[in-house]
């Protein structure tokens, strides 16, 4: 008697508003409590509760429920101050009448607000495994996360169906047609997903790493679960689908943090090959942006047309192109002012001409060609001697 009293006390109280003004104030003043109290007091106090993963999920899906009660509150409220308290009236009517209805609705929402702990203790335990295990990503994190999420949800609403009596059967062969179309009319995007998830889990690469896919170079900027980005060295970004990716070599210069770089010099054939090689290997050695460890290498390679061909081998550590580049700078500055040290010749690039003795032949004698030779010979610039060969008549 006295709780039935105490309700229409309210509702009297909240039916008062005649005025305009009064129910804007009123309806102001409503909205500012439901804020305060459901998104700043009571976050606060959720945030408060330390525990177990457990608890720090049911306590999030608590403060979601407080938070939708104290939302349906203020509806309830507004009515009855904007005069129009009779549909909550009826309301409460229907729902008392009709049990099995409200048995659904209460149950649909326990299921969303159960859905909402177990996500919650997801994003616990994917956050728990990754940081003990060094091999997950953060983007396979995600990748774990809103997978198990969208499993959790869509188990969820299946069983929220259920509950309304919908027929699960056709809806899934529906689905199940639905899925056959879309498969087909979208198989590259589909395969690009696919494609995505095993490249989370296979981890070719990360970002920041410096890859060449294909006839593309770059640095990783960004892993999605349909395309892959690098941003090549001329500062423009490349988009490549994730299903190309899959089914290309794939370089990782920065996987393993070091980098071997080879770099040819040339020797004059006179000069000494194993005197060559040692001011070469120690004016490497001396470079801060060539490692110590593995040693820097320098190996007779070839014969070349004017040259014995030298091949060096050096290491950077935390490859960049950036990195690679001042490094072979460095070893090639080096490497000069070393053999130049060392009296040790570079030769430029060199040719011998000779004339075939069955059509006299001609001579070169201080850069100039005899009177004879001449009409054989003709000299058309002292940089770039073009010969034109009498032919025997």
């Amino acid at each position: 008697m006295l709780q039935t009293t105490t309700v229409d006390s309210v509702r009297t109280a909240l039916e008062g508003f005649d005025t305009l003004s009064g129910r804007l104030g009123a309806t102001l003043l409503l909205l500012a409590a439901v804020v305060v109290v459901g998104w700043i007091v009571l976050p606060r106090v959720a945030a408060g509760i330390e525990g177990s993963a457990v608890q720090w999920a049911v306590s999030g899906a608590l403060l979601r429920a407080l938070q939708f009660g104290l939302v349906v509150g203020g509806t309830v409220v507004m009515f009855y101050v904007w005069g129009q308290g009779t549909y909550v009236d009826n309301a409460d009517t229907y729902l008392e009448e009709d049990l099995v209805f409200a048995g659904r609705v209460a149950g649909s929402l326990l299921a969303f607000f159960a859905a909402y702990a177990g996500a919650r203790f997801l994003s616990s335990v994917v956050a728990d495994l990754s940081d003990r295990a060094d091999w997950m990503t953060d983007h396979q994190r995600e990748i774990a996360l809103r997978t198990s999420q969208l499993l959790l949800f869509g188990f969820v609403g299946l069983v929220v169906l259920g509950l309304w009596d919908v027929d699960l059967g056709g809806l899934l062969v529906g689905a199940g047609f639905l899925g056959i179309v879309v498969g087909l009319a979208a198989r590259q995007t589909l395969g690009s997903l696919i494609a995505g998830f095993v490249l989370m889990f296979s981890r070719p690469f990360t970002i920041g790493d410096w890859v060449q896919v294909g006839d593309e170079e770059g640095i990783v900027t960004d892993i999605t679960i349909f395309n892959t980005r690098l941003e090549n060295f001329d500062g423009e970004y490349v988009i490549i689908p994730n299903d190309r990716v899959s089914d290309r070599a794939i370089t990782n210069r920065s996987q393993k943090g070091l980098l071997r770089i080879r770099v040819d010099v040339g020797i004059d054939y006179t000069a000494d090959p194993e005197c060559a090689q040692q001011a070469a290997i120690e004016a490497i050695s001396q470079l801060s942006e060539v490692v110590d460890a593995p040693p820097p290498q320098v190996f007779p390679k070839e014969f070349g047309d004017s040259a014995v061909v030298l091949e060096m081998r050096f290491w950077v550590d935390h490859p960049t192109p950036p990195r690679k580049w001042k490094a072979v700078s460095a070893v090639v500055s080096s490497v000069k002012t070393a053999f130049e040290e060392e009296d040790i010749k570079i030769p430029f690039p060199q040719r011998e001409l000779t004339g075939r003795a069955e059509t006299g032949g001609f001579r070169v004698h201080d850069g100039a060609a005899s009177s004879d030779d001449r009409a054989d010979a003709k000299i058309r610039s002292p940089a770039r001697p073009s010969i034109r060969q009498s032919t025997p008549k």
